[in-house]
């Protein structure tokens, strides 16, 4: 796969994490990234500088009786002005990016300059895009949603969110209805999602949760695109 191409899907999966918005709800399962559902916010967040490890764990239960269990860690950072960087090993984008020699990715989203970039260690190249902003957060159809008591985790306190989903018999060939549960924890004081539950009997448990909360100011050089990187055509 070109490497271009390569970038491309990658940064369609950053932006998932970027903007702490899971995916419409599958309907017929698929592939998706793990940490699309806990980090930053749709929109630029400023004056809430942190870093931490966003670790995303998968159970899914066999037929046969078998499990199958994952866990990929992401580094996440954000400055006070609302830049972002994300470094994740590209085994975190599953399926839709099967036998790739790269071993890690980094992106930043930058939107004081007003781009994206998507960094590649192993040879020193940057692939650039315009910036634009993350859309908001979207209701799940045929979801009915609840609040949770009041928490704290991580030593910052948490709003917790229940949203159970159904897809009704039929709707995608199923017999019976089959009814999906997020739960959500986000902190209001640095305005991102904590941790968030994930249980679909068709694909499984997915737990994703930050930890290792810093939030301290990160170094400014992070956000910036090292100089001895050459732009990737």
């Amino acid at each position: 796969m070109p490497m271009l191409a390569r970038f491309a899907i990658a940064f369609a999966a950053a932006a998932l994490v970027l903007t702490a918005q899971p995916p419409p709800f599958p309907r017929g399962g698929g592939p998706r990234f793990l940490g699309a559902e806990a980090g930053m916010p749709g929109r630029v967040v400023k004056n809430a500088p942190y870093s931490a490890d966003m670790i995303t764990e998968t159970t899914q239960a066999l037929p046969d009786g078998n499990r199958i269990h994952q866990t990929i860690t992401v580094h996440v950072y954000r400055d006070s002005e609302g830049r972002t960087r994300t470094e994740q090993p590209l085994s975190a984008l599953g399926a839709l990016a099967p036998g790739s020699d790269l071993p890690t990715v980094i992106f930043i989203h930058d939107p004081v300059a007003g781009a994206n970039y998507a960094l590649n260690p192993r040879n020193k190249t940057v692939t650039k895009s315009g910036w634009r902003q993350m859309g908001g957060r979207g209701g799940p159809r045929n979801g009915h949603s609840e609040t949770l008591p009041k928490q704290t985790i991580e030593g910052l306190a948490a709003e917790g969110t229940r949203i159970t989903q159904t897809i009704g018999a039929g709707e995608i060939g199923n017999e019976k209805p089959i009814e999906s549960i997020t739960e959500r924890w986000y902190s209001p004081d640095l305005q991102i999602n904590l941790l968030v539950k994930r249980s679909d009997p068709r694909m499984g448990e997915t737990v994703t949760r930050l930890v290792n909360i810093n939030r301290s100011e990160p170094t400014k050089s992070l956000f910036e695109i090292p100089s001895d990187y050459k732009q990737s055509r």
